[in-house]
């Protein structure tokens, strides 16, 4: 792996942590946080085009796919601005490893938000309480009012896997 891509693959990680905070704030994924994963993925091909050029095309196939299920409501347009960020700077070996990663981890977020339907309605969290009780308390009063899941949650999480699978 050349030092290019070894720093891409360094600053796409960072750059999934930060979108996977994002997007359980505040519920959106920024185009200018998509545009810069995509720009490190390509940089990351830079000595392997022909690898490149099989990312853009699976990339291709996946958006359509994609556009249709956001078209009927099955997904946001940020997660899909999101996968197709990621899928551009990946194999297709890597994409369906995205993917699965992505499904299995969706799976587990949407048990955590089906638990706190049981779970009781917390009061505020007081000045000084503890991240994970802040995020608790937000996270409970999204979900009484039907807040959708922070899916890129699940996505960075499929992407950090993958770039990680590929090794340093």
């Amino acid at each position: 792996m050349s030092w290019v891509s070894y720093v891409a693959s360094i600053l796409e990680i960072a750059l999934l942590l930060y979108v996977a905070m994002l997007d359980v704030a505040t519920r959106l994924i920024r185009n200018d946080a998509c545009l810069l994963l995509a720009l490190l993925g390509i940089a990351g091909q830079l000595a392997s085009p022909m690898q490149l050029v099989e990312s853009v095309i699976a990339a291709t196939i996946l958006f359509l796919l994609l556009f249709a299920l956001y078209q009927r409501g099955g997904i946001g347009g940020g997660d899909v601005k999101l996968l197709l960020a990621l899928a551009i700077g990946l194999s297709p070996t890597g994409l369906i490893q995205v993917l699965t990663v992505t499904s299995l981890t969706g799976g587990v977020l949407a048990l955590v938000h089906l638990v706190m339907r049981v779970l009781p309605y917390p009061r505020l969290a007081p000045v000084g309480s503890s991240l994970a009780r802040r995020v608790y308390a937000i996270e409970r009063w999204r979900h009484v009012r039907h807040a959708p899941l922070p899916y890129g949650v699940a996505i960075a999480c499929g992407g950090i896997w993958t770039i990680l699978s590929r090794g340093f």
